[in-house]
């Protein structure tokens, strides 16, 4: 289960990584579709990266983990609203629901519910 936790923790945090450094310019256009300001976009992606960084340092230290994992489950079912929203099709919501399965596995594991 160590190892399952800690590849899902990768795959989390290398998405976010991924999305908010080097697509950034996919960012920019789904918050104007979906009626954000600058400001908003700003401190989603403040947090998501600091949310990612604190999953990262949770393979050496598990405890952190689950409030990291949490929050951003959090931001994916916000994104699975925004989604819905503007009525974007189906494969528009599945990177942001795969991401909050993972967080939601996360969470479920590191407060040992799982």
């Amino acid at each position: 289960m160590i190892n399952l936790t800690t590849s899902v923790l990768i795959i989390v945090a290398a998405s976010v990584y991924y999305v908010w450094i080097f697509r950034y310019f996919n960012v920019v256009k789904e918050f104007n579709q979906f009626g954000l300001s600058d400001l908003t976009r700003s401190f989603v992606g403040a947090s998501k990266i600091t949310l990612a960084a604190l999953l990262t340092v949770g393979i050496w230290h598990p405890e952190l983990i689950a409030i990291p994992s949490a929050l951003m489950g959090l931001f994916m079912v916000a994104a699975q609203y925004f989604h819905f929203k503007i009525k974007n099709p189906f494969i528009k919501h599945l990177p942001s629901l795969i991401l909050l399965i993972l967080c939601v596995f996360l969470t479920t594991t590191s407060l040992g519910i799982i």
